[in-house]
């Protein structure tokens, strides 16, 4: 795989799905699965089979680090990095997050003209983690 081009976001706010959607596909050109929670996550990540996952940390039901490990399970997810999007970034909180095993975390609010680039560098860092 040379070239991101599938991202999944998991985001229960849907005024932050439409930010995401717009920012991916329209500035970014990347192809784009929205889902609402982490349960959706599971149900359609196989079929979507994403090349990142943009995970909110706080959601209703299955919180992003619990989703982050039900992910992980999922043998089409190996090595397929995942970056937390979060309105809490204390340094360390930060590093709190990672630990879970996410490549990078996003602090909302973002630039939605800058993510694409943002996205393409988690990519390229996270590849094959």
């Amino acid at each position: 795989m040379n070239a991101l081009r599938r991202v999944m976001c998991v985001e229960d706010d849907a005024d932050i799905r439409l930010i995401l959607e717009f920012s991916l596909r329209a500035v970014g050109g990347l192809e784009v699965c929205l889902v609402a929670s982490g349960q959706a996550a599971l149900a359609q990540v196989e079929a979507f089979q994403p090349d990142l996952v943009l995970l909110d940390v706080m959601m209703p039901g299955w919180s992003g680090p619990q989703t982050l490990q039900a992910l992980r399970d999922l043998p089409c997810m190996a090595g397929v990095p995942v970056v937390f999007l979060t309105a809490k970034a204390m340094p360390d909180q930060v590093e709190d997050l990672l630990q879970y095993g996410a490549t990078g975390v996003i602090v909302k609010p973002f630039d939605p003209v800058r993510l694409p680039q943002d996205v393409r560098m988690y990519w390229e860092h996270g590849r094959g983690r």
